[in-house]
């Protein structure tokens, strides 16, 4: 089945609020963010939609990569799905054997399991083996919170969900407001995980810094973290290895991985309690499969990253579904675009996602659509953070 047409697209939607710490820190001009995809159209008419998280920091390159990629595609064969990822890599790997090439051939890989996948009448999981379960447990990712309001409503979120797992970010000097949110959600029968956010630090924090962190939030409070995620700086893996020797939290990371070689050369090197590959970063949809067949002989846990949008989300969704993971994540910021793609396909019920029904990876695009979210190149996240002047730790300890 060949491909006809290969189409970038660039949309931009409202996400979040202004007074969502994330916004005042990472969007500059406002609440709004763009994601870009692929969009493959074989010959039978049949449309498949992918999508590379790098355009929601750089959506000009990503789509400038795409144009250079697009003449190695078309009038091929769309079902042989790795034989067309080999090609793009023989077209990028040289300049950017990681990085942003990578996450273009994501985007490139995950069309194409949507295409085949369409034509064939079935999920996307299905072409890798079928769903090992109808629902796997979710956890609600939030807590770029400055205001106890703010995580408040993101509990009664959850607690409408049925979740009882929750992300919230934190860093090092973050330690009253932590514990107060793990006494919070215990209340609400909710446990924490700490995302300390060092993919977004330069320099990052050190093993030090964390285990003190670790043991000055549980010294005020007899709940308990239930990870920490990105406590590490990215380039240093073997400081994740002293991390794990050295608190009794599980640590997981590797989100920003663009290889499934050097996130299983971690997990076999016992960098991580458990990894969270996203299907938009490491490749596409079978790179996550490579990772989770590679991490079960080594006991560490595949969780599945989703913070892009309705493609991305759906990609790593699928991927857990055929793998058997046992978690994945709801990305809970308002992002209206995301949710009309991705309809009703990603039910969550007594805090488990059910698998998607529908053929391919379960999304919607129409043109009607594209022209509600047009594409604004100011909506970018700027990963040069802005100190926004949060609250001091003190005011945590107020009623």
């Amino acid at each position: 089945m060949k491909i006809e047409k290969v189409r970038c697209v660039l949309l931009s939607s409202s996400y979040a609020d202004a007074d969502d710490p994330e916004i005042k820190e990472c969007f500059p001009n406002g609440p709004k963010r763009t994601i870009g995809m692929v969009e493959i159209t074989l010959e039978n008419g049949v449309t498949g939609l992918g999508e590379g998280y790098i355009a929601v920091f750089a959506p000009l390159v990503f789509q400038s990569i795409v144009d250079l990629c697009r003449p190695y595609a078309e009038g091929r064969d769309g079902f042989d799905i790795e034989r067309r990822v080999r090609d793009l890599r023989s077209v990028c790997d040289y300049w950017s054997l990681q990085g942003a090439a990578r996450h273009v051939i994501s985007a490139f890989e995950i069309a194409l399991q949507d295409a085949k996948a369409k034509t064939l009448g079935v999920p996307v999981y299905e072409l890798l083996g079928g769903a090992k379960a109808e629902s796997i447990q979710i956890y609600g990712s939030g807590g770029c919170c400055d205001a106890k309001a703010q995580f408040r409503r993101e509990m009664d979120l959850l607690n409408d969900k049925g979740i009882t797992l929750y992300k919230i970010r934190s860093v090092k000097k973050d330690i009253l407001r932590t514990a107060w949110v793990l006494d919070e959600a215990a209340a609400r029968g909710i446990q924490v995980g700490v995302d300390m956010c060092q993919n977004l630090a330069d320099p990052p924090q050190s093993v030090e810094d964390v285990v003190a962190f670790v043991g000055g939030v549980h010294a005020l409070t007899a709940n308990r973290m239930i990870f920490v995620e990105e406590a590490i700086g990215p380039d240093a893996p073997e400081c994740f290895k002293a991390l794990r020797k050295a608190i009794d939290v599980p640590v997981y990371g590797g989100e920003i991985i663009t290889t499934p070689k050097e996130m299983i050369n971690r997990l076999t090197d016992g960098v991580y309690d458990a990894v969270q590959p996203d299907a938009s970063v490491i490749g596409g949809i079978g790179a996550v499969m490579e990772i989770f067949e590679a991490a079960r002989p080594c006991g560490v846990r595949v969780v599945v990253h989703a913070w892009g949008g309705a493609a991305a989300i759906m990609a790593s969704y699928h991927a857990a579904f055929a793998a058997g993971g046992d978690l994945v994540e709801f990305p809970m910021l308002d992002f209206p675009l995301g949710a009309e793609m991705i309809g009703d396909q990603a039910r969550i019920v007594d805090g488990r996602l059910y698998r998607p029904t529908a053929p391919g990876l379960g999304i919607t695009l129409t043109r009607e659509m594209e022209a509600r979210y047009p594409f604004d190149d100011t909506a970018v996240y700027s990963c040069m953070l802005h100190d926004w002047g949060p609250p001091p730790d003190s005011y945590w300890t107020k009623d």
